[in-house]
C-alpha cells in the first residue's frame, strides 16, 4: 500500500421547518435528498457492508440535516411525499404501458425504485436515517464528523469570537447527544478557515479539518508536500487540503462524469412534460410545475432534443467511470509516492457535496459502491481511509498555518460577502453583540427567562447559516433567503428586548419554541465572554 484516498461527502441542507403549512415547497429540499440522496447512499453503504467488505468513507452529517431528519413532523411529511410518489409511479407505469417500449421500461424502474424506498424508510430504518449512519459508523465503515451548528461562516463572524464557539460548540453537543461520542472531525462550513479558529475545534476534542486547495499551498510556512500530507496547526489540529485532479474529474462541468450523455438529465421531469391535471396532485405544495423525480430522458449533449434514458446502460458507465476513477487515483499515487519518498505516504483528499450523488448525479451512488468495490478487491496502490485513519498511522506531520481562506468562488469568502447579501452582517454582528451581553448578565435567570434566552440563541445561530447569503449571490430562492434571515433576526431583537425589560410573552416565546425547535439542549451560556 503506498497512499491512501479519503472520500469526504459533505451531507447538508439548510434547517427549513414550517408548521405553519400543511405543504410548503422548501421543505421539498430535504425530501429529494432522502429519496435520491440520503436512502441510497446508506442502503449501498450498508450492502458492501453486510458482504463483509472493509471500508472507509468519511461523512458530514451537519447538526440542521440532523435534527430535520429526526423531527417527527418532517417524518410524517416525508412518509406522505413517498407514498405520493409511489402513487405518480403506479399510474405512470399504466400511463406508458402501451406506448414507447423504453419510456415504459423507465417507469416500470421508477415504479420499483419508490416502492423500494418507501419499503426501506420505513420497515428497514423506521424513519430513522441517522440511527442507520451511526450503526454503519459503529461498525467501522463509516466516520461521521460534524459542522458548524447552523454552518454559518466563521471568517465572518471572527469580530465575536464567542459566536464562532457557539457554532462549534453546540455543533460537538448536538453530534454526541445524536451519535454516542465526541466528533474526531469536522467540515468547517463552505471551508472556511481563519487563522485561530483551531483553538475551539482543540477545545471540543476536533482533530482535523478541510479546507481547499489554496488553503494548505498557501500556508506559512509552505507545506513541504502540498495537499499531499496534512498540516498541523499551532493548536494541535490537523488541516487537510482539497487534491484538485481527483475533484475535478467529478465537479468539472466540461470534463467531470456526471456531464456523459448516458446519465440522466436532471432538468426534464414529468412535472413540467405531462399534462397539467394529470400531474397536479402531485404538485401540491404551490400548484406550479416542479420537478417529481421522475425522469425519462439522457443528457444526450448541449442540445434541446433530449434522447430517452436507459438505468441499465447508465449503470454500466457509472461502473465504467468508477474503474476510470480508481485507475486514476493508483497512478496519481503511485507518483506522488515515487516524488515523497518511502518516508511518507500521500493521502488524496477528494470532497464532495453528498447531495450530488443521486440527487444532481442520479447514478452518483452506483458509481460510489462500485469504487468501493473495486477500490478493496482490484488493487494494492491505495487504501480507502479516514482522515483520523491517516493521522493515527502518520502522527508526525509538518506544523503550520494556513491563511483566511475557503471554497468557492474566489476561494476568499467573495460568495459569503457580496453586494447581494452584504446587508445583513451588520445585523448578525449587532445580534451577536446583544447575546453576549445577555449571556454576560444573566447568571441566575428564572426558569421562563431561561427558555427566552434559549430561543434568542437558537434564532441568532439560525440567521448565521451561510446558506442565507448564498442563496443571495447566486440569485436561486433570494426572496424566501432574505425572509429567513429577516425572520430570525426579528425574533432575536423581540426576545432581546423582552428579556431585558422583563415582558416576556409565554404565549409567543411558546410559538417561536415550536417553530424555530432546532437544538433542544442548547444552553445560551455558550455565549459567555472569553
Amino acid at each position: 500500500m503506498q497512499g491512501y484516498l479519503i472520500i469526504q461527502l459533505h451531507a447538508h441542507l439548510p434547517f427549513v421547518r414550517h408548521p405553519e403549512h400543511e405543504h410548503f415547497l422548501e421543505e421539498d429540499w430535504l425530501y429529494e435528498a432522502i429519496t435520491e440522496t440520503y436512502i441510497p447512499l446508506i442502503s449501498r453503504f450498508e450492502k458492501l457492508a453486510d458482504e463483509g467488505i472493509p471500508y472507509r468513507i468519511t461523512m458530514t452529517m451537519t447538526p440542521p440535516l440532523v435534527q430535520m431528519l429526526r423531527d417527527e413532523l418532517l417524518q410524517n411529511r416525508y412518509s406522505r411525499h413517498i407514498d405520493k410518489l409511489c402513487e405518480l409511479a403506479g399510474k405512470e407505469l399504466e400511463r406508458t404501458r402501451n406506448g414507447d417500449p423504453r419510456i415504459h421500461k423507465s417507469a416500470q424502474f421508477y415504479h420499483h425504485h419508490f416502492n423500494h424506498t418507501r419499503w426501506l424508510w420505513h420497515e428497514r430504518y423506521k424513519k430513522d436515517l441517522v440511527g442507520a449512519v451511526r450503526r454503519l459508523q459503529d461498525h467501522g465503515c463509516l466516520e461521521i464528523i460534524t459542522c458548524g451548528a447552523t454552518h454559518g461562516f466563521l471568517p465572518l463572524m471572527q469580530i465575536h469570537p464567542e459566536a464562532v464557539r457557539a457554532q462549534i460548540t453546540v455543533a460537538a453537543v448536538h453530534y454526541r447527544n445524536h451519535f454516542g461520542r465526541d466528533p474526531v472531525g469536522i467540515w468547517l462550513p463552505e471551508c472556511g478557515y481563519y487563522p485561530g479558529v483551531e483553538r475551539f475545534l482543540a477545545a471540543e476534542g476536533i482533530r482535523y479539518f478541510f479546507v481547499d486547495t489554496h488553503g494548505i499551498l498557501d500556508a506559512t510556512p509552505r507545506p513541504r508536500y502540498g495537499v499531499y500530507a496534512p498540516l498541523y496547526t499551532s493548536a494541535g489540529v490537523a488541516a487537510f487540503g482539497r487534491d484538485p485532479e481527483s475533484s475535478e474529474q467529478v465537479w468539472s462541468a466540461e470534463t467531470g462524469y456526471p456531464g456523459h450523455p448516458d446519465y440522466r438529465e436532471f432538468y426534464r421531469d414529468v412535472g413540467y412534460d405531462l399534462d397539467y391535471d394529470y400531474i397536479r396532485p402531485y404538485i401540491q405544495a404551490t400548484g406550479e410545475r416542479k420537478n417529481t423525480g421522475i425522469k425519462y430522458h439522457r443528457i444526450t449533449g448541449k442540445t434541446p432534443h433530449k434522447d430517452l434514458y436507459d438505468w441499465e446502460v447508465a449503470f454500466a458507465r457509472a461502473d465504467e467511470h468508477a474503474g476510470n476513477f480508481m485507475f486514476n487515483r493508483m497512478k496519481q499515487i503511485e507518483h506522488l509516492a515515487g516524488v515523497m519518498g518511502p518516508d511518507r505516504k500521500p493521502v488524496v483528499l477528494a470532497p464532495y457535496d453528498a447531495e450530488l450523488y443521486g440527487h444532481w448525479w442520479f447514478e452518483g451512488p452506483v458509481f460510489l459502491e462500485m469504487l468501493i468495490r473495486k477500490a478493496v478487491h482490484d488493487q494494492q496502490v491505495f487504501r480507502l481511509a479516514a482522515a483520523s485513519d491517516y493521522l493515527r498511522e502518520n502522527p508526525t506531520q509538518q506544523v503550520a498555518t494556513p491563511p483566511l481562506c475557503s471554497w468557492g468562488a474566489g476561494g476568499y469568502a467573495g460568495v459569503w460577502l457580496d453586494g447581494s447579501n452584504d446587508w445583513i452582517y451588520r445585523h448578525l454582528h449587532k445580534a451577536a453583540e446583544r447575546m453576549i451581553a445577555l449571556a454576560r448578565d444573566y447568571n441566575e435567570p428564572t426558569d421562563l427567562e431561561r427558555r427566552a434566552l434559549n430561543q434568542a440563541a437558537r434564532e441568532l445561530l439560525l440567521a448565521q447559516s451561510s446558506d442565507w447569503a448564498f442563496i443571495m449571490k447566486t440569485g436561486t430562492m433570494v426572496e424566501y433567503a432574505v425572509r429567513r434571515t429577516k425572520e430570525h433576526i426579528l425574533r432575536f431583537n423581540r426576545l432581546h428586548d423582552q428579556i431585558r425589560t422583563g415582558a416576556i410573552d409565554e404565549g409567543w416565546l411558546a410559538w417561536t419554541e415550536s417553530r424555530d425547535n432546532i437544538f433542544p439542549e442548547i444552553d445560551f451560556r455558550v455565549y459567555r465572554p472569553l
